[in-house]
């Protein structure tokens, strides 16, 4: 069921074409236009590819006069890709330019996998304290232990560099080796471990227990995410001793989204048959049905009750799921309205010079709802008691607020804010509370659990 990879990416930050008036008090050059040029006439119909490429020769004219009059001489490739992406942004918020480095960091965000250590950290005292080393890595490998402080990064100290600059400096090529100096409580010594970077695949899910529910936390969907629920699966029946749990929570809030066909494969583990998600573009190679398929992981969920956590910040791949579940009366959404993207992008690569992110399609659930601008509605909305500090800061309108969005939508467009809010705190966390209580029967709603029709 793998899909071409890279076709849904997350909501990102966007990036804008700002256009600012000249006020009468700006001296302009009035410089007369060049010999034959002729002012042009917006055209009724579609245009003929002569029209097209004359336009281009307009482009060109500007582009010699900048190079040739320019108060400073200008970096030719700057002005080329910055041409690019105001070409691509002004189509709609997810569409861009990339260059070669910003595609890199694609790359490796959808990937999930990176060249370095396999440790989760935190800036403790301006030193990097280790919360985990994650197995079977370099550091779990070299004895790097939970609550390990690292002070030094080959012989650089670590204090006085962000938590971002340190991590930086412990990613890097596969097989290059770091000497990591480690004081550890009880270790009178500082400990010099020398490591060799080797791929890491970073956890896109967590699992963990609350009584006799399971809860899975999928924080995007990357290459990893299908492989997490598959392992966060296997953990909640190992912590039951094999027993079904009494139900399983999936928190998809703040999930951005990520790569659709991991969408389609988290949807597929809990559903038995039926169509996930439909793709239309104005192209026939941009429209598809993708359907669930019986096999051995559904039918081990099948009478498991599931409930699904949303919130503003759910978006793209996350909306995939959330929409698949709840049109097949497989969970109940609880929380709050989700972000509304959506719209599909197919990353073209442009070889040496980067790859363009392009909106080639939109996408719709089962029920053959288009979810752009609106969002998932949950079946139950529950909020959160939101900080005085956070207060008016914590919700975003989401798709329906982005300048040049694509519209499209078959439900009402959102006018007013979402939470994006998730306390720390598991006991405060309303949300997930009323999740749990909702399976172990503690809270009644009609929406729980969810029937289907007839």
């Amino acid at each position: 069921m793998r899909l071409t990879p890279l076709r849904i990416v997350a909501s990102m930050a966007a990036v804008f074409a700002l256009g600012l008036a000249c006020a009468p008090l700006i001296a302009q050059d009035q410089t007369p236009p060049a010999t034959g040029t002729t002012a042009a006439v917006p055209a009724s119909g579609p245009r003929t590819p002569d029209e097209v490429y004359s336009d281009l020769d307009l482009f060109g004219e500007v582009f010699d006069r900048i190079r040739a009059e320019y108060v400073e001489a200008p970096d030719e490739r700057k002005l080329i890709h910055a041409a690019l992406q105001g070409m691509l942004t002004s189509l709609d918020p997810h569409s861009g330019y990339m260059e070669p480095v910003e595609y890199s960091d694609v790359q490796e965000d959808t990937s999930g996998q990176f060249g370095g250590l396999g440790i989760e950290v935190q800036m403790e005292d301006g030193v990097i304290k280790v919360v985990s080393p994650i197995d079977d890595t370099p550091a779990a490998k070299a004895g790097i232990l939970a609550n390990d402080f690292i002070v030094e990064l080959d012989g650089t100290q670590v204090q006085g560099l962000t938590l971002d600059q340190a991590v930086e400096k412990m990613r890097g090529q596969v097989g290059t080796k770091i000497t990591v100096t480690v004081v550890r409580e009880g270790v009178t010594e500082p400990l010099k471990l020398e490591l060799t970077r080797d791929i890491i695949a970073t956890r896109a899910a967590r699992m963990s227990m609350e009584g006799d529910v399971g809860v899975i936390r999928l924080a995007r969907f990357s290459e990893q995410a299908f492989v997490g629920i598959q392992k966060a699966i296997d953990d909640i029946y190992k912590a039951g001793d094999g027993k079904a749990p009494k139900g399983i929570v999936l928190d998809l809030r703040n999930n951005p989204g990520g790569l659709v066909d991991q969408a389609v494969l988290v949807s597929d583990a809990f559903l038995k048959q039926g169509a996930v998600v439909l793709t239309r573009g104005r192209v026939d190679s941009e429209s598809s049905r993708y359907d669930a398929k019986p096999d051995a992981l559904d039918q081990k969920l099948a009478d498991v009750p599931m409930v699904v956590l949303i919130n503003g910040g759910s978006a793209s791949a996350a909306e995939i799921v959330a929409g698949a579940l709840q049109d097949h009366k497989r969970a109940t959404l609880v929380g709050t309205r989700s972000f509304g993207k959506g719209s599909v992008q197919s990353i073209i690569p442009l070889g040496a010079d980067g790859a363009m992110r392009l909106t080639t399609a939109r996408y719709y659930t089962p029920n053959n709802r288009s979810i752009q601008a609106s969002g998932i509605q949950p079946d139950i909305v529950i909020t959160q008691d939101v900080p005085e500090e956070f207060k008016g800061r914590d919700e975003i309108i989401g798709e329906a607020a982005l300048p040049g969005e694509i519209g499209g939508g078959t439900e009402e467009k959102a006018t007013v804010g979402s939470s994006v809010y998730v306390p720390a705190e598991k006991d405060k966390d309303n949300q997930l509370q009323y999740a749990i209580k909702l399976i172990d029967g503690l809270e009644t709603n009609a929406a729980y659990p969810p029937k289907a029709a007839g």
